[in-house]
């Protein structure tokens, strides 16, 4: 197995890319994992694949190793989009996803049912050596529901829904063939897989 550091310490993100990307030989660990301090990365690109690169190339300069960074976020079109690339730190960066998800509802309170609509999408950057980088980006069509829903999942899962069912409310095999890190991770597991003899 080829270890590929991944900059996250998001434990439920760290399962959704090893389900994807066991197949190919890659073994994820986190910087952690190797005793690395990735320390306080700056997100501060106006996209989600900027700052999935920011945090990737951050990653690989402490640690030398294949890198593979996300960013993810909620973007709702009655709210212009928003919050997007700021889906973290909606309500404030240390706020819990329950508050989060609070103020996203109640910003929503008067909209009706069939203008919730929204999206989430998620960049990856694979860095794989100084000169080889690889950047897909995954997207998946929802709704906004009313009310959280489900006990699964992790951030704004209890309350974006597809086909009626929340994604905290599927198996993880469910949600990694509808979600957009899903979608971003297959993109992924395609180009590497490409150049598998090079890994």
């Amino acid at each position: 197995m080829k270890e590929f550091v991944i900059a996250t310490n998001n434990k439920k993100k760290l399962s959704e890319i090893q389900r994807i990307l066991a197949p190919l030989g890659i073994e994820p660990v986190t910087a952690a994992d190797k005793g690395i301090d990735l320390g306080d990365v700056e997100e501060n690109g106006s996209t989600f694949s900027e700052n999935a690169y920011i945090k990737a190339k951050a990653a690989y300069d402490k640690c030398g190793l294949p890198v593979i960074a996300d960013d993810s976020g909620l973007c709702v079109d009655a709210l212009g989009g928003r919050p997007g690339i700021y889906s973290a730190r909606y309500g404030g960066h240390d706020s819990p996803y329950t508050v989060k998800i609070g103020m996203l509802l109640d910003e929503l309170k008067d909209v009706p049912a069939p203008d919730r609509t929204a999206h989430f999408s998620c960049a990856v950057c694979c860095i794989l050596t100084s000169g080889e980088v690889i950047a897909v980006e995954g997207r998946c069509n929802g709704e906004i529901a009313s009310a959280p829903s489900g006990d699964g999942g992790f951030g704004y899962d209890p309350v974006f829904t597809v086909n009626g069912k929340s994604f905290a409310s599927l198996s993880s095999e469910e949600k990694d063939r509808l979600s957009h890190r899903g979608n971003a991770l297959r993109m992924l597991y395609d180009e590497l897989h490409s150049r598998k003899e090079d890994l």
